[in-house]
């Protein structure tokens, strides 16, 4: 991979807006010199969401450790990532994860969960690590509070957003974090470490707001506030949208969603989706039986109309005019080149390939020449402006700007996909082989045109899959970054209810495979990937059954089924927009999703707070963003995007 677009989210993980809680100890132990600090964020009607950070100050890596900590009564643990839980008689004990879990040497590590109930209280009761106490101190709580922060003075102020910048306060201790407050003393902001900088996101334009500033140690003492700053944002006359940042967030828009969704380009202006994307990618284009991208082939194949043929109005445009019958390029690609005018920090990718559009890759990548005119016609096709509705305007560059790399989606090299796909062993190499050509040709267009093409891949959450179709180590080095399918586990052709993108594994899990966002991202991990270099995937729709019985807990979860549950584009699917707006369901939650249960039928969904949970964990792994599919999914609010959004500012 190579490294000049690498940012991981390791940067923003400590940022998570959380608000730190004092600890009761247990007699120490002085020879790891480790910490946890304990904080807490969202609260809802049933529960709250909760953090323990490990740091450790040593000079080596804490390979082996163990948090045990108690819990207010009335108050437990739902559902917890990054580690191993066990509990007996109402302690809880936290272990490293499967595939281990070192805490760097001058590092930390983040173990987030989700609690239930806490009427009564939420703050551990008592918390070690190691058997010593978790704030450090040496067998009596330390009950002394860091100073006052100085300061806070704004450095930087947009439409949306004002930069914070303070004086760092002493500790007997050492300090362990900050909390921005609002006038309400609300905790706007949350900066675990030594940082004395931050940024609150999420504000209106040309709108006055104080801030002040407390800090907090390792036992959860906080300072006085500092003295407020009282800061205007900037004014917002629509035309140049905020960058959204660097971290990625890459979403796919299909063709086809423009018919039975109604979702057109213009739509994700609308709904504040494109001010908060850095990719789009377009589904999909085809590779033709001569293995050479297409638009359109002789069978029929392929959406012309869709993609440059259909004619909007201004209602429907992205600029408010409408198209003419004579201009040279309509459709979803004029639209994303409108789109792109007004958010130029916004990048289009093309997305050959697909479920169903995967069948040609192995014979286009089998030999060297074959890989060559794969190769050749798809940058000249979608980079260098060859389309043929262009009429000639081609040259380098061109394409009317509309895309700015080539994405990936063979669906699978070597293993099962889509019935009628070629699959053979040798796909694996010839895989990398293309890849690194894609790079180079790239490359060379790039150094023509002065531009820089990005190259990215869709990829499988199986680890069979991982083993039997990828070359991870060489792969990496091609690619500007990769997306990991995080959903899909489990759907209706399964003859039980079941999570779709549940975070960690669930107990009971009846399978027939069990899967889970951290078997997936230890699959790719584990063989070689930078998590800085993975951006995992989150949906936008639900998979559902019918014919479900209560089960024993009553909520429908691992019962058997008669189907798949009816939905309006196919059966077992449906989108968020719609699922939200069900009546008579019960809402359920565990492992980072959420479920609707209503007797007999059973979606399983993800909602703003299991999104957040989602991008929450995603930011505790280092990782590089979420990508989207897809991007019809969300309603005409933004409801998901708002969440994803918020979750990756904090």
């Amino acid at each position: 991979m190579r490294t000049t677009r690498r940012r991981s989210l390791a940067a923003v993980a400590a940022a998570a807006l959380l608000s730190p809680m004092a600890l009761t100890t247990a007699p120490a132990l002085a020879d790891t010199g480790a910490t946890v600090v304990y904080s807490e964020g969202a609260k809802w009607e049933t529960g709250y969401s909760a953090q323990f950070t490990i740091n450790n100050p040593g000079p080596a890596a804490l390979d082996d450790w163990t948090v045990r900590f108690t819990l207010p009564s009335g108050a437990s643990v739902g559902s917890l990532w990054n580690a191993t839980l066990a509990e007996s008689g109402g302690v809880y004990t936290l272990t490293p994860p499967s595939w281990g879990a070192s805490v760097p040497a001058g590092g930390s590590y983040s173990i987030g969960f989700n609690g239930v109930g806490g009427s009564g209280g939420t703050t551990p009761e008592t918390c070690t690590i190691n058997d010593a106490p978790c704030d450090g101190s040496p067998g009596e709580p330390d009950t002394e509070a860091p100073t006052a922060p100085g300061g806070p003075e704004s450095t930087a102020q947009t439409s949306g957003s004002v930069t914070l910048a303070w004086t760092a306060s002493t500790d007997d201790t050492g300090v362990a974090g900050y909390e921005v407050l609002d006038a309400d003393d609300q905790v706007v902001r949350n900066v675990v470490g030594t940082a004395t900088t931050a940024t609150v996101g999420g504000l209106t334009a040309d709108t006055e707001y104080t801030f002040r500033v407390r800090a907090y140690d390792a036992a959860g003492n906080k300072s006085a506030p500092s003295a407020p700053v009282t800061v205007r944002t900037a004014e917002d006359d629509g035309e140049n949208p905020d960058p959204v940042g660097d971290e990625r967030r890459v979403g796919y828009f299909t063709q086809w969603g423009i018919y039975d969704r109604g979702f057109l380009v213009d739509n994700l202006d609308d709904n504040g989706t494109a001010s908060k994307l850095t990719h789009i990618n377009y589904a999909f284009a085809n590779i033709n039986t001569n293995g050479e991208c297409f638009l359109v082939n002789q069978a029929g194949q392929g959406d012309a109309w869709a993609d440059y043929g259909r004619s909007f109005t201004a209602d429907q445009s992205v600029d408010g005019v409408g198209d003419a019958w004579d201009q040279d390029l309509r459709g979803n690609f004029n639209q994303l080149r409108e789109l792109k005018e007004k958010y130029p920090d916004l990048r289009v990718n093309i997305s050959i390939g697909g479920w169903t559009w995967s069948e040609n890759f192995s014979d286009a990548v089998l030999t060297a020449e074959s890989r060559e005119r794969l190769v050749d016609s798809c940058v000249d096709m979608y980079l260098r402006g060859n389309l043929p509705v262009f009429d000639g305007a081609g040259g380098p560059g061109s394409a009317y700007g509309v895309f700015d790399g080539i994405d990936l989606d063979w669906e699978w090299p070597a293993s099962e996909g889509y019935e009628e796909n070629t699959v053979r062993p040798e796909d694996r190499e010839n895989f990398t082989a293309v890849v690194d050509l894609f790079r180079e040709k790239l490359d060379a267009l790039g150094a023509e045109t002065g531009r820089d093409y990005t190259l990215s891949s869709f990829m499988p959450a199986d680890p069979e899959k991982v083993d039997l179709g990828y070359e991870v180590p060489q792969l990496m080095e091609d690619f500007d970054f990769i997306t990991v399918q995080g959903y899909d586990y489990h759907g209706g052709w399964e003859g039980n209810t079941n999570h779709q993108s549940n975070i960690t594994q669930v107990p009971g899990d009846p399978g027939p495979r069990t899967f889970s966002s951290e078997i997936a991202l230890e699959a790719w991990v584990s063989r070689g990937a930078d998590p800085a270099d993975i951006v995992f995937g989150v949906p936008y729709y639900g998979r559902g059954w019918t014919g479900v019985a209560p089960g024993p807990n009553g909520d429908g979860l691992f019962q058997a089924a008669t189907g798949p549950a009816p939905g309006p584009y196919e059966a077992g699917i449906d989108d968020f927009k719609n699922l939200k707006n069900l009546s008579g369901y019960t809402l359920h939650r565990d492992a980072g999703t959420a479920w609707l249960y209503n007797g007999s039928t059973f979606w399983q969904f993800d909602d703003a707070v299991s999104m957040t949970e989602k991008v929450d964990w995603a930011q505790s792994q280092g990782l590089g963003g979420i990508m989207i599919w897809s991007l019809d999914g969300d309603d005409s609010s933004g409801t998901l995007i708002n969440a994803i959004d918020s979750a990756l500012a904090d």
